[in-house]
C-alpha cells in the first residue's frame, strides 16, 4: 500500500527486499540515505543538508530548504558550449561548399580541420591553438551529434551542482587533457571532436555522485563510460589519446572540485584554482612534448 506523503512508515529504516525503494515513493529506487534517519529518499525526496542529504520527514517544520530537483536550473553553460559547436560545424559545411568540396557536416571531414584540428607537427611548428580549437571540430553528423547529447546530459547534471564558472575550468581542463593526450599517443593524427572533454566530464560525474552520497551503479552511468571506452579500443578511427586523456585529467579535476565543494568560498576557490592550474599545465605540456 502507498505511502502518504506525510506518513512515516514505522520506526528505522527499512531492511529487507525493500531496503533501496524510496520510503515515500516505493515504486522508486534509491541509492541514497537520509543522514538523520537512514530511510532511502529518491531525488525527488532529497533535502540539501550540511552533510549529504535528508528526507522531507525529518525536515519537516525547519527552515524553507530547496530539493535537489529544485536546484536544477537552466544549463547556460552547458548550451552555449553546444551552440558553439553546432556554429563551428555549419560554418564548416559553409566554407565546404565555397571551395567545391563535399558538405563537411554531413560528410567524413572537416572543411576547418586542416587548418584547426589537432596534430602533432602543426603544434610543433606554433599551431598552439589547435589543442583548444579541435576540441569544437566534428567530423560528420553523427559525431557531432552524439557529443552534444552526451554533453547536454552531463551538462545538465553537473552544473548545478558545480556552477557554471567551476564547469567552464573542468571542461577546459577535460579538454586540453583529451589534446595532451592525443599528442602523447597520436601525434602524426589530424584529431577532432569535443569527445575528450565528454569523457572528462563523464570521469568528473561519477566522482560527484560518490561525493555526494549517491549510487552512481543506479544512474547507468559507470556502464555509458565502460560501453564508450570499449569502443574506444575496438572501433576504427577512434582517438584513444583523447579519450583517455580527457577521462584522466576531467576525473581528477572533478575529485578536486567536488572535494573542496561546499567547504566555504576560500576553499572552492582553491579547488578552482587548481583545476585552473591542471588546465594550463596540459596545454604547456602538450606544446613541450610536440
Amino acid at each position: 500500500m502507498a505511502t502518504s506523503e506525510g506518513a512515516v512508515p514505522g520506526e528505522g529504516a527499512p531492511t529487507g527486499a525493500n531496503e533501496w525503494a524510496c520510503y515515500r515513493h516505493p515504486g522508486r529506487s534509491s541509492g541514497v540515505r537520509c543522514t538523520r534517519c537512514e530511510r532511502p529518499i529518491c531525488p525527488d525526496c532529497m533535502i540539501s543538508a550540511p552533510v549529504g542529504f535528508q528526507c522531507p520527514s525529518c525536515v519537516k517544520g525547519g527552515p524553507q530548504v530547496r530539493t535537489l530537483r529544485s536546484l536544477v536550473s537552466t544549463p547556460r553553460l552547458t548550451q552555449g558550449i553546444i551552440v558553439v559547436n553546432v556554429a563551428v560545424a555549419v560554418l564548416a559545411l559553409v566554407v565546404g561548399a565555397a571551395d567545391g568540396s563535399a558538405p563537411s557536416l554531413f560528410g567524413g571531414g572537416n572543411a576547418l580541420a586542416g587548418d584547426y584540428a589537432l596534430n602533432g607537427g602543426a603544434v610543433a611548428d606554433g599551431q598552439w591553438w589547435r589543442l583548444v580549437t579541435s576540441g569544437f571540430l566534428h567530423y560528420g553528423l553523427l559525431h557531432l551529434g552524439f557529443n552534444m547529447f552526451i554533453l547536454f546530459q552531463l551538462g545538465t547534471l553537473l552544473e548545478p551542482a558545480l556552477g557554471r564558472v567551476r564547469l567552464a575550468a573542468l571542461y577546459m581542463a577535460a579538454l586540453l587533457g583529451g589534446s595532451l593526450g592525443v599528442i602523447l599517443l597520436q601525434p602524426d593524427s589530424l584529431s577532432a571532436g569535443a569527445s575528450g572533454a565528454v569523457f572528462g566530464l563523464m570521469g568528473a560525474a561519477v566522482i560527484g555522485m560518490k561525493a555526494r552520497g549517491a549510487d552512481p551503479m543506479a544512474s547507468g552511468l559507470p556502464m555509458l563510460l565502460g560501453i564508450n571506452l570499449l569502443l574506444t579500443f575496438t572501433l576504427p578511427g577512434i582517438s584513444i589519446g583523447a579519450h583517455l586523456g580527457g577521462l584522466a585529467v576531467g576525473a581528477a579535476a572533478g575529485a578536486v572540485l567536488f572535494a573542496t565543494d561546499r567547504k566555504g568560498r576560500s576553499q572552492e576557490a582553491l579547488g578552482l584554482a587548481a583545476v585552473a592550474g591542471m588546465a594550463a599545465a596540459c596545454l604547456v605540456a602538450a606544446v613541450l612534448l610536440a
